[in-house]
């Protein structure tokens, strides 16, 4: 077995753990939430810090990130384009799809990827910052139609934990200073939970998702959720592979990881702005559900291939 499907064993492995617990009774679908608010404001934000903080700059600013930027351009393209024309899908719908269809779960399922199976968590870094700096607002200012001023909407961003740590983390690295070991030990060991609860609650959460009624929203969305799932799953790490080998001449770990990143599932996040926006409730929720299911084979196989 390679280094990285016994990473992704070990990954996948937790996440399973989570769903029996579930399962078993230990824990309620529910506290899913707490989980996730535990990873998503405190043991994440520990992690990005110290890891973006010792990183070498040449990972955080590497070709990687053109990559992701080329295949989102792409996949929300494509999909746009085909919800305005053939399904006549109004601005707010469009975008939700749009952003089911290539929005990535960089936080609770790219940072255990980039940690334990590239070797190196600032990978995924730029990713994250791109799209809680640029995806989110520039969508919020389509979504909004003008409710929020500009200036609130890209203001929205300093509000997420994990972009003020990365973006401290980066000042440090930026800077080449450094706390002292009494402040950073805490943080290491609080950054230290990140990926383990992270996992649990991502299994907890798909156990959750099999008891949860159906999002309270009219109207069939299969042709929707059927060109999401294979914008998603298929085409965006397929014109993120074909771009970092063919464009940017990547191999190896680099290749790796274009690829990788761009077959993360969609973000949950993406449901709970179409519930914000009251619009594309149930495209984002299955678009969640179904692309969690497939990426993890997915991503396997990936990494099975070019490991």
């Amino acid at each position: 077995m390679s280094g990285v499907v016994a990473a992704f064993v070990a990954l996948v492995s937790v996440a399973v753990l989570g769903y029996l617990v579930g399962w078993g009774g230990l824990l309620r679908a529910s506290d899913e939430l707490v989980l996730s608010r535990l990873a998503f404001f405190v043991a994440t934000p520990a992690l990005m810090f110290v890891t973006v903080s010792r990183a070498d700059l040449g990972s955080l600013f590497s070709p990687v990130l053109l990559t992701q930027i080329v295949a989102v351009a792409c996949v929300q393209l494509a999909y746009v384009l085909v919800a305005r024309a053939v399904w006549r899908r109004d601005r707010r719908e469009s975008t939700i799809g749009a952003l089911a269809a290539s929005y990535v779960n960089a936080g609770n399922l790219g940072i255990p990827i980039s940690i334990y199976v590239l070797g190196d968590g600032a990978l995924v870094a730029p990713i994250l910052l791109f799209q809680i700096l640029v995806l989110t607002p520039v969508s919020f200012l389509v979504l909004d139609k003008g409710a929020r001023s500009a200036r609130a909407v890209l203001l929205l961003p300093l509000r997420n934990p994990l972009t003020v740590a990365s973006l401290l983390g980066l000042a440090f690295a930026l800077t080449g200073t450094s706390l002292p070991v009494t402040f950073m030990r805490p943080i290491e060991l609080l950054g230290g939970a990140a990926v383990p609860v992270a996992l649990l609650a991502y299994g907890l959460s798909l156990y959750g998702s099999q008891r949860a009624p159906a999002a309270p929203e009219g109207g069939g969305v299969g042709k929707e959720v059927f060109l999401v799932i294979l914008l998603k799953a298929f085409v965006q790490p397929g014109i993120a592979y074909l771009t970092a080998r063919l464009a940017l001449g990547l191999e190896g770990g680099d290749l790796l990881a274009a690829t990788l990143f761009a077959a993360l599932p969609t973000a949950q996040n993406i449901y709970v702005y179409a519930v914000t926006y009251d619009t594309g409730r149930r495209l984002a929720r299955s678009a969640v559900l179904l692309t969690t299911g497939l990426s993890i084979p997915i991503m396997t196989a990936i990494g099975a291939a070019l490991g």
